[in-house]
């Protein structure tokens, strides 16, 4: 069987911080030319089901999530996000603290609306979750509403030092990476490192922890993503390459609240027949 031509690994739907259901996601995933779209929500598999009952002709589903992870070596602990493609979703261990760190990103998000609140900026914790519409809430969801209150233009500018990037920011209860990387894979799953060497969203982690998470069983590096330079997406090649990980490519897509397109950037043949095949916990959907 011939390999799938544009494959894109990251992406969003409504199931966390995206502004097109799965169903929706799906559909704009076949119209923008894909064979292959992963649906990694942030923290939960709830897009799952839906996005397969909705699969397009002619698109293969990898069912994954984005799971919030931190790594205890710098103080302060340094945030990062694990790619888990391919897991079992009913995995008592994994299942249970993806449901935390879910519970962790609410409560945070309802101690920065505190926060804005106090200082006498109008935004509803109620607005706030009804805009999630039962997803896993975060900061974008926050975003929205101060777009809304006419306080930010852009998701960017409430992304900035001045509201959700810095003053209002608050850290959360997520996953220490270590731990994460042996959960997806005793899940059967396939975990690839995120937007790794990003540094315009913030503090990034050195390569000699990304060669301790190889050892540990991290199978690649997400390369060609919007927030990396042209010099950080050679690095990661480089350092993935020294270290035999695979190198992924993706848009990170999550509708209008980015201006990137489904499909901007992608993966390799070779590097998503790895995942596949990697991978002991679902198998890939592929619409007829």
């Amino acid at each position: 069987m011939s390999a799938p031509a544009r494959i894109d690994l990251h992406t969003h739907s409504t199931a966390s911080d995206g502004t097109l259901d799965p169903a929706e996601l799906v559909r704009a995933a076949a119209h923008a030319g894909l064979d292959v779209v992963a649906l990694t929500d942030h923290d939960t598999t709830a897009g799952w089901s839906p996005a397969v009952a909705a699969l397009p002709p002619g698109l293969t589903l990898i069912r994954g999530a984005e799971i919030s992870c931190r790594w205890f070596g710098a103080e302060p602990a340094i945030p990062l996000h694990l790619l888990a493609y391919l897991f079992d979703p009913d995995e008592p261990e994994l299942a249970a603290e993806l449901a935390r760190v879910r519970r962790a990103r609410e409560e945070r998000g309802e101690r920065i609306v505190r926060l804005l609140q106090a200082d006498g900026i109008q935004v509803s914790w109620t607005e706030i979750l009804a805009g999630a519409g039962g997803g896993t809430v975060g900061r974008p969801h926050i975003a929205q509403a101060l777009i809304r209150a006419g306080l930010v233009a852009t998701t960017s500018e409430a992304f900035g030092p001045d509201w959700l990037g810095e003053r209002y920011r608050l850290p959360k209860d997520d996953i220490e990476v270590f731990r994460a990387v042996a959960l997806v894979r005793a899940a059967g799953g396939v975990p690839v490192f995120a937007h790794p060497k990003a540094s315009r969203r913030g503090r990034i982690v050195p390569d000699e922890l990304i060669a301790d998470l190889a050892a540990a069983g991290l199978a690649g590096l997400e390369a060609d993503h919007e927030d990396h330079d042209a010099a950080e997406r050679e690095h990661v090649r480089r350092l993935a390459a020294e270290l035999g990980l695979l190198v992924t490519g993706s848009s990170d897509f999550h509708g209008t609240h980015k201006t990137v397109r489904l499909g901007a950037h992608t993966t390799g043949p070779e590097a998503y027949e790895r995942i596949v095949a990697l991978a002991r916990g679902v198998t890939p959907v592929a619409s007829s």
